[in-house]
């Protein structure tokens, strides 16, 4: 088959949570047998020069991208308000990567359009006009229901009242697409079970996130035992929110009863705040360069995570690495996980403390729990099969 997969965002390097998962499908496809074209959005938020981008991966997948401005400007979005249209997906709008998608469509014969995640929806209507391919939406998330998470955890009215609002309109354009795609693959099976109670009638594909299983080797030489870490881009709000209610209301009981453990935070664009945080025992790691390397050095994983949807990479790939997980079960949601096995969830400030103590004092059970994690992940998430049985179900679309 030939794919074009488009996608919301730079899938390389694979930096972030969405951009490993859009490219280790893109290589699992490949693999596959499969003939993959990658169209990318370059927006602001995750902005990739073209000329890092690895040479072999541009001739491997025809690789193209378009800077679209998404920026978010207080005018246009009080303007917006005086509208019927969603600003999450207006901002993704653009002329000019319509003039290149029609121009990458007239160019190429494909038999399937696969759009990663919502925000490049906004097309579907120029791939129909302009192409006989099958389109799958990749949903990562049921979108509409992470802002409705975030309205729920605001504090002030206003704030509340406009997330609210948000959520209300892009609910009604997940609504009015759901069914003019031919297919969509589900990262969890809860999305699938809610895209189906929000009136889908076209097949539903449950495709999780997979890893090459064979680029995550456990290595114990250098990891502080114990030690409490978390990983994850704080631009994305979920992230930064969970991590701000931890500190607040887990973390000082912790290191007041344990204040040799250190708590490490990583990951890109740390907000100012946590840059500056002097709070017992935390250590501010930032972007680090080796984001393997990290996991490996650190032994409990902590995502507290209260809103959010979709599936958590960094989970899969603590797992991987043998991690002791700790997490909400919001946090947790899509993974096969068995609650006290291979993975630990606690959804209240008592639970955290108590599940990180017991991890503290326990090392054979939380050893006992990162073993069992990464045997999970051998199980059920290894990317080649997941994209081996996708590919079989993208080949039932084209009969």
């Amino acid at each position: 088959m030939k794919i074009l997969q488009i996608c919301s965002k730079i899938p390389f390097p694979p930096k972030d949570g969405g951009s490993i998962a859009m490219n280790i499908l893109t290589h699992g496809l490949i693999n596959a047998g499969n003939q993959v074209h990658v169209l990318a959005v370059n927006t602001p938020k995750h902005f990739i020069d073209d000329n890092d981008i690895d040479i072999e991966y541009r001739k491997k997948t025809n690789y193209r991208s378009v800077f679209i401005d998404t920026t978010v400007k207080p005018l246009d979005a009080i303007l917006n308000l005086f509208s019927h249209e969603s600003y999450n997906i207006i901002r993704f709008k653009s002329k000019v990567f319509e003039t290149v998608l029609i121009e990458q469509l007239k160019k190429e014969n494909y038999d399937l359009i696969h759009l990663e995640t919502l925000w490049v929806t906004p097309y579907v209507d120029i791939i129909r006009k302009h192409s006989k391919a099958k389109i799958v939406l990749r949903s990562q998330n049921v979108e509409f229901m992470i802002w409705d998470r975030l309205a729920e955890d605001a504090g002030s009215p206003l704030k509340k009242m406009y997330l609210k609002l948000l959520s209300k309109r892009l609910k009604k354009y997940e609504l009015a697409l759901l069914n003019k795609y031919d297919a969509i693959a589900t990262i969890t099976e809860l999305d699938s079970v809610v895209f189906k109670k929000m009136g889908c009638t076209i097949p539903i594909y449950h495709v999780p996130f997979g890893i090459d299983l064979e680029k995550y080797i456990m290595d114990t030489t250098n990891t502080e035992k114990p030690s409490v870490f978390h990983i994850g881009a704080m631009d994305w709000r979920p992230n930064a929110d969970g991590i701000n209610w931890f500190l607040k209301s887990v973390w000082l009981n912790v290191a007041a009863k344990h204040p040799d453990v250190k708590l490490y935070l990583a990951g890109r664009n740390m907000p100012e705040w946590m840059m500056q945080l002097k709070t017992t025992n935390v250590v501010v790691e930032g972007e680090v360069p080796d984001s393997h390397k990290f996991i490996n050095s650190k032994s409990i994983m902590i995502v507290p995570l209260t809103s959010g949807g979709g599936m958590r990479v960094k989970i899969i790939e603590g797992m991987a690495f043998g991690k002791t997980i700790i997490s909400t079960a919001v946090g947790a949601e899509g993974i096969e996980y068995v609650n006290g096995k291979n993975l630990l969830i606690a959804n209240t400030e008592k639970e955290f403390a108590e599940a990180i103590e017991r991890c503290l004092n326990d090392s054979s059970f939380s050893d006992s729990v990162g073993e069992n994690a990464r045997k999970l992940a051998e199980t059920k998430y290894d990317n080649q099969l997941i994209c081996n049985k996708l590919s079989e179900f993208y080949k039932s679309l084209l009969n």
